[in-house]
């Protein structure tokens, strides 16, 4: 019989932190902690596994299953000498998830299980305290009714509400034990009016309901957006962890908090965390009490008056800091923690990896390589490479007049600038429409993940460091200042009110998540500074990796921009963008209206000092690198005009009149562009454009070559390829333009030409097409869609569905079809070594800075990715990773 029970506690570990995938994450660490001695209540983990069960059997609980949770109980009392259920001395449990990977906040937790009528009273008079007794009662109450019968929240919120506003009341620590009982006696009736049955007194019923919730709140919503954000498989899973409660709100000698063993937000070596007295975990990760800080320095460094725990609570304090460096030594890593302190007694909840910015990641893992702690081949592993985003772009201008509205809590660092919007769903409509967006909530929930992810920042008047928003916020790399107090929301009017000025939904907002500054409009930015511990791993990354990283890259300034980031040369020069320019763009469509040779060479003439400058000058920045040119590649309709109203104003300036114009124009329309006459096709039918752009090339590359001494290297790419015949006869094209070139100017220069594999008939005979092309380049984007027989420009309708039903695992333009796309790029790089053995591999389409396909990369031992100037530092590091993962 297949075992779904492991215990934890109490002297027993049935698993530990090797153990991740079959109990998770909490689960594992749970069972590590409790075996290398640390305080952890007992409990016991239902595995993984069984989630997929739940599923399979139609959300049932086997008979085997519930004898084994029986015998976990069992364990749990037998540690803690409580009965569950007992009307004298009640145990009471928590039930949590726990995915093998970090989904802080996405699934479902409820605490104070075991309490009805009956034990409440037994509660009270074990613990010589009715207030906490009734208080944990009506905690249960609101959470088994939100979490398991999924009833308005919003309904118990505002009884709680009433109920201190009819005292006078802010803090719901003031209600007295009277207070909280006639509360509990509203919730139930509650519960009886919206359920239509009244709140379950029976404790396994309670359980059960418990345990099913928390398995199917792995298929919410916010869960799945999580995952897909994460890209973490729908496979995998949650465990459902059951464990002693111990209690945080037993007065003021009980807290709860929330810790990292260094600051997820700049990575420096101090204990950064919050907590609350008298309070439970919910608390302080909802962001309804504003927590206190832990440590007395941070507590001075913020102008915080409410007491550190340092403070506070000294001896208990001094036993946390021990149990950071006894968690950080064993994981090696910074972990991210829980804690109870019930009447001085500490309690560890969880431990785990903690989440932390781009710039917290590269401090930490150097830090811990400097210390000796890891080695360097681990420091380069353990940065997330698309974390680095966080870094590349600008940042505020700190000379940028700022009109200050309101400060809150630095909880996320980077700056943005957007329209403010007050719900997730607006964030995410008007984000879809191309507009910057912040999201500003009075705090933000679970469910505002989607909304979270569409917006450029995120604004909360509630919440501390370690609320919600700060936690999942750092995770995505998104700017977020929590706990702006002075802030006064009305979402439902849509506007904020703060020190007499008002701020409407679509007004421009400033939020700096490094300061905690929100700014009314817009500031300006200034490109960061790559230095310090970013620098530091990049040369480490660079000694160890393989793969050589360029840019695509068409404009000087792109280029330069590459270079700074350390581009080894441009993969993907786009010539067709120089086209589309104003002072050239009649030159293009009298090319194209052209009745015959004659008239089209004539044009391109005009062309030619054009195109030779645009190549000069990118070949100045890349001097000494190779240059990877594509010729013109898009139909030529598409430098026609589309709208009436500009068809007069093209034939006036091209010579011509509109019916002749639009005659050209509906002979050149096609139904399907994207496999119609482009590409080297159009060098076949017009071998005249492609023998200018490379007299342009050759002609700008040796006069740079001259000027600068460092000669580059153009390799000159032929796009849309299907066979070796017409990658013969374009380079034939190329090559007599070069000794053209070379003839006139008394000089020569190294140079190659190859072939974009974008056609799976291309992939397949790359053999002989290998006998003709010196290099080929996969232009990934169009190999995915010619494979799949799917539009990237419409498949956003239909892939997302795709992917959650595991059609496919990821999207497909977004990281590499391995099985499909994949094995034709294994294909061509084999047959194409076959036939000429040195031959230059490389892609060139958006999966060049996309790390999971550059690990793909890796492994079929390709020579070069090229990606977005943005995007060259983490195909570095990814590169690096791909090399050290092989190994």
């Amino acid at each position: 019989m297949t075992q779904y029970v492991y215990r934890f506690g109490g002297g027993v570990s049935d698993g530990g932190k090797g153990d991740k995938n079959l109990l998770g994450g909490k689960g594992a660490n749970l069972a590590e902690m409790a075996s290398i001695g640390l305080p952890v209540p007992p409990g016991f983990t239902i595995s993984t596994d069984f989630c997929a069960v739940y599923y399979d059997e139609g959300g049932q609980f086997p008979q085997s299953l519930r004898d084994e949770v029986a015998t976990g109980l069992a364990h749990i009392e037998g540690v803690t000498g409580k009965k569950f259920g007992d009307p004298a001395d009640p145990l009471l449990v928590s039930v949590r998830s726990g995915a093998r990977a970090s989904m802080p906040g996405m699934m479902d937790t409820v605490l104070n299980l075991g309490l009805n009528d009956q034990t409440v009273e037994g509660l009270a008079a074990k613990s010589e305290d009715a207030r906490f007794a009734w208080d944990s009662y009506r905690r249960f109450i609101q959470m088994y009714a939100d979490v398991v019968l999924e009833l308005d929240h919003g309904a118990f919120e505002e009884a709680l509400e009433i109920a201190k506003e009819d005292q006078g009341f802010t803090l719901d620590t003031e209600l007295s034990a009277d207070d909280l009982r006639k509360l509990v006696a509203e919730y139930k009736g509650l519960v009886e009016k919206l359920w239509g049955k009244p709140f379950p007194q029976d404790v396994h019923d309670q359980l059960w309901g418990a345990v099913g919730a928390v398995f199917g709140s792995w298929q919410s919503e916010r869960a799945k957006v999580y995952r897909r954000l994460n890209d973490i498989p729908g496979g995998w899973g949650t465990a459902v962890n059951i464990q002693a409660m111990v209690f945080g709100n037993m007065g003021d000698t009980s807290a709860t908090g929330v810790a990292f063993t260094r600051d997820p937000s700049k990575g420096d070596r101090a204990y950064y965390g919050e907590f609350l007295i008298n309070a439970q975990g919910e608390d302080v990760v909802a962001g309804i009490r504003t927590p206190q800080y832990l440590t007395k320095t941070a507590r001075e460094d913020a102008g915080a008056k409410a007491s550190s725990m340092e403070e506070a609570m000294p001896e208990v304090y001094h036993q946390l800091a021990d149990v950071f460096d006894t968690l950080e030594n064993h994981y090696r890593d910074m972990q991210d923690i829980e804690f109870t302190v019930e009447k001085t007694k500490l309690w560890m909840l969880q431990t785990r990896a903690g989440k932390r910015t781009a710039k917290a990641a590269l401090k930490i893992a150097v830090d811990m390589a400097n210390e000796g702690l890891i080695t360097r081949e681990e420091a380069i592993l353990r940065v997330e490479p698309m974390a680095l985003d966080q870094l590349l772009h600008p940042t505020l201008d700190p000379k940028a007049h700022r009109d200050v509205l309101t400060k809150g809590l630095p909880a996320s660092p980077g700056a943005a600038s957007g329209a403010v919007v007050f719900d997730a769903d607006a964030a995410e409509k008007k984000a879809a429409d191309g507009v910057a967006v912040i999201l500003v909530r009075t705090e933000t929930s679970p469910d505002d993940i989607h909304g979270m992810h569409a917006a450029k920042g995120i604004l909360t008047a509630r919440g501390g460091m370690t609320s919600h928003a700060a936690v999942v916020a750092r995770g995505m790399g998104r700017p977020c200042v929590s706990g702006a107090g002075t802030l006064s929301i009305d979402a439902k009017a849509k506007i904020m009110r703060c020190g007499g000025r008002e701020v409407k939904e679509g007004d421009l907002l400033t939020i700096d998540g490094t300061t905690g500054e929100v700014m009314i409009g817009a500031v300006a930015t200034v490109q960061p500074e790559l230095s310090g511990d970013f620098a530091t791993l990049m040369v480490w990354a660079d000694e160890v990796r393989r793969l050589k990283v360029r840019a695509n890259a068409e404009t000087p300034e792109d280029c330069r921009v590459a270079r700074e980031f350390g581009a080894e040369g441009v993969g993907l020069c786009r010539t067709e963008h120089m086209f589309f320019e104003s002072s050239r763009i009649t030159n293009v469509r009298q090319m194209i209206l052209a009745s015959d040779e004659k008239g089209r060479r004539a044009a391109l003439e005009k062309l030619l000092p054009e195109q030779r400058k645009d190549f000069t000058e990118i070949l100045e920045v890349m001097a000494g690198l190779p240059v990877t040119i594509r010729l013109l590649d898009p139909p030529l309709h598409e430098f026609l005009p589309h709208e009436e109203s500009e068809f007069a104003e093209v034939a006036t300036a091209a010579g011509v009149d509109v019916d002749t114009l639009k005659r050209r124009a509906a002979e050149l329309h096609e139904f399907n562009p994207m496999l119609g006459h482009r590409g080297c096709r159009l060098g076949v039918t017009y071998p005249e454009i492609y023998e200018m752009q490379a007299r342009a090339i050759f002609e700008a590359a040796v006069d740079v070559a001259e000027k600068s001494g460092a000669a580059p290297i153009p390799e000159v790419m032929i796009p849309l390829v299907a066979t070796r015949r017409e990658l013969e006869l374009m380079k034939a094209v190329v090559d007599k333009a070069a000794q053209a070139v070379f003839a006139e100017k008394g000089r020569t220069i190294e140079y190659l030409v190859g072939t974009m594999i974008e056609l799976p008939r291309a992939a397949l005979r790359a053999g002989e097409i290998a006998e003709v092309g010196e290099f080929f380049s996969f232009g990934t984007n169009d190999l995915t869609q010619t494979t799949l027989g799917v539009s990237r420009d419409d498949a956003s309708r239909f892939l997302g569905a795709y992917v959650e039903q595991g059609i496919y695992a990821k999207d497909p333009f977004v990281s590499i079809d391995v099985e499909g796309v994949g094995e034709l790029i294994e294909i061509a790089a084999e047959r194409g070594r076959k036939t000429r053995a040195g031959i230059k591999l490389g892609i060139c389409g958006e999966h060049g800075g996309d790390p999971a396909s550059i690990a793909f990369c890796e492994k079929v031992g390709l020579d070069y990715v090229s990606a977005s100037p943005y995007r060259v530092p983490i195909a570095r590091l990814a590169a690096a990773q791909a090399a050290l993962n092989e190994k």
